[in-house]
């Protein structure tokens, strides 16, 4: 019925609008995704969110504990509707949970911060498997939870004396690396059939105008042909 329901409001955006969809799908990817843990500036949350819409990341965690995640319009240029945007909010502390769930659908979860076992950037092996990379908070970095629950370390090389980067210019860098990574590697990186209909439909959801109208007409057209 999905496939159905793509045609249909396919018809109601352009033809190049609709190329350009099946064209951005084939260059996207869960493979490789994104953790934010308790960002508070809003600027750097939306200024993630663009650079994995950028370079093809699908799906984006949010771990909300004390800070709620807020995005900028000016920054993030609508590139938060394009996204799988996963929340965890429901406790008082929601970084165990969030990780343990990303395990189970079998990502290792690497955590960027300088440490004594880290990998750096240009050494990380992207092909060993699924990869959750962990951005945390401005301030302090990431969370002891993270170090505990964490099954690599990455680290951006940096040859002056500033300690650490921006949050969004690591996640800037630490992306722009890996996938180009994966589109090399000898990986099935790319999104599935059934993926990809799913985030097209959200996509048309998201661009066509009254599309709720649109779909109720769609699922009364069914019955009436039935």
């Amino acid at each position: 019925m999905n496939e159905e329901l793509i045609k249909y409001l396919a018809e109601h955006i352009t033809e190049n609008r609709n190329e350009l969809f099946d064209k951005v799908l084939l260059d996207r990817t869960k493979y490789l995704t994104v953790v934010l843990e308790d960002i508070y500036q809003p600027h750097n949350a939306s200024a993630v969110l663009r650079s994995c819409d950028c370079f093809g990341v699908q799906d984006v965690h949010i771990i909300e504990n004390r800070n709620k995640y807020s995005v900028n319009p000016d920054v993030a240029l609508g590139s938060s509707k394009w996204l799988n945007m996963h929340r965890y909010s429901s406790q008082d502390n929601n970084t165990r949970e969030a990780l343990q769930q990303l395990k189970a659908q079998g990502y290792r979860i690497v955590a960027t911060s300088p440490h004594t076992n880290d990998v750096e950037l240009y050494d990380f092996d992207i092909s060993k498997g699924k990869t959750a990379v962990v951005f945390g908070t401005e301030l302090t970095g990431i969370s002891d939870i993270v170090k505990e629950e964490a099954d690599e370390f990455l680290r951006i090389p940096m040859y002056g004396f500033t300690e650490s980067f921006n949050i969004s210019v690591s996640a800037a860098l630490v992306l722009q690396h890996l996938a180009h990574q994966i589109r090399t590697a000898n990986v099935n990186w790319q999104l599935t059939d059934e993926d990809k209909a799913e985030i097209k439909l959200n996509w048309l959801r998201a661009t066509v105008k009254s599309a709720p109208l649109i779909e109720k007409e769609f699922f009364k057209r069914r019955i009436s042909d039935q």
